[in-house]
């Protein structure tokens, strides 16, 4: 971040301070003293004229009961900090904007997960959950996932996600893999592939009963969707959903993850 921007962040969030303090009416006295300043130091800072510590920022956030991205210049789009938050879990590869704070709701995995399925606004986020999986699959709640997403009514997009990412992992396997990188990808395998195994029973029995999902945003006339229809992969057919994304595209999401591609 430049000195130009710097200034205009400093500026911002003395600004939100000054406006949260005069919202909850205490007095520069009163947040000077919290705050371990004199009220002179105080008033500066509220002018622009310095800068509140990190700490002093944290408590804050715990006195007024705000989240950090209360402090944001620009509030960030739904889709910039999921994709940040994706970056941050694992999809190393997705460009994580540095100006987009973190939010609390994006915090866990399992939340990150079903925000990303739920909104599907990205493909590229979409295949980034494969190295995001891999990464975090000890932390994953799959059966709380799967609840949660069948009360969104998207229940198969995990299961098309999960197979994917398995399949994807076991492209890997023949690949010249640090032992660090074999271990994760074995420990993820085995996990979704004991998960997966009911689930594809399940979904064999109750093949043809479900309407087809069409994921891709793009798809605005029936000879597009027909054509995308026809070149979608086999996993997609299985759980019915249409789609451009291929189970390389996950794969390749893992390399880039890695920083092999």
């Amino acid at each position: 971040m430049g000195h130009d921007a710097t200034e205009r962040l400093r500026t911002s969030i003395a600004g939100k301070v000054r406006q949260l303090r005069i919202e909850r009416r205490w007095t520069q006295t009163d947040l000077a003293e919290l705050l371990g300043l004199s009220q002179n130091r105080l008033s500066e800072i509220e002018r622009g004229r310095g800068s509140f510590t990190a700490e002093q920022l944290l408590v804050v956030l715990k006195t007024f009961n705000v989240p950090v991205d209360y402090f944001a210049q620009v509030k960030a789009s739904a889709e910039s900090q999921l994709q940040n938050a994706l970056a941050r879990l694992g999809g190393s590869h997705l460009h994580e904007s540095p100006e987009v704070l973190p939010t609390e709701a994006l915090r866990e995995v399992n939340e990150v997960i079903l925000q990303t399925l739920v909104g599907m606004e990205s493909p590229r986020q979409t295949a980034a959950l494969a190295p995001v999986i891999a990464a975090n699959i000890n932390k994953i709640n799959l059966s709380k996932l799967r609840a949660d997403l069948r009360q969104a009514g998207v229940e198969r997009r995990l299961g098309w996600v999960l197979e994917n990412t398995l399949e994807a992992l076991r492209q890997e396997e023949g690949l010249a893999l640090s032992r660090e990188w074999r271990v994760r990808y074995k420990r993820a395998e085995i996990v979704l592939a004991n998960f997966l195994a009911p689930w594809l029973q399940e979904r064999g029995d109750s093949a043809g009963i479900f309407s087809e999902e069409i994921l891709d945003h793009g798809i605005a006339s029936q000879a597009t969707l027909e054509g995308v229809r026809a070149s979608s992969s086999a996993i997609s057919k299985a759980w019915r959903i249409v789609t451009r994304l291929q189970t390389d595209d996950f794969a390749h999401a893992l390399r880039q993850a890695r920083g092999a591609d």
